[in-house]
């Protein structure tokens, strides 16, 4: 199994994988759309998992792991496009959630 990568490392990756082919990123539409269409397919698992929709017996057998790493991925390559760092966007948005927020939500009891 491979060590735990940093948000970095997975950008780097993935711009390195797109870099071989000629085409290139898609232009961010293209990949909302692309997005938008592997959340509806993360959504459909969780259906199949935790909601009262059933999986056809013709369905293929997904896993909620490898639409999360779908969602990911399009994510990624939405960002490299973008020239986003999304580690600094993962940074940022924690910093509002632990300042703004802070107190938003019932804190659980960590004494013992």
């Amino acid at each position: 199994m491979e060590e735990n990568k940093s948000i970095r490392q997975m950008q780097l990756e993935v711009d390195q994988y797109i870099g071989q082919f000629k085409e290139g990123y898609f232009s961010p539409l293209a990949m909302m759309a692309r997005l938008t269409e592997e959340l509806g397919e993360l959504a459909r698992e969780i259906n199949h998992y935790y909601g009262e929709k059933t999986k056809k017996s013709t369905e293929k057998e997904k896993t909620i792991e490898e639409e999360l790493g779908d969602v990911q991925f399009v994510l990624m390559c939405l960002a490299n496009s973008l020239d986003i760092d999304m580690q600094k966007a993962h940074d940022r948005v924690m910093h509002k959630f632990s300042t703004r927020d802070k107190d938003r939500w019932t804190k659980k009891d960590t004494q013992l």
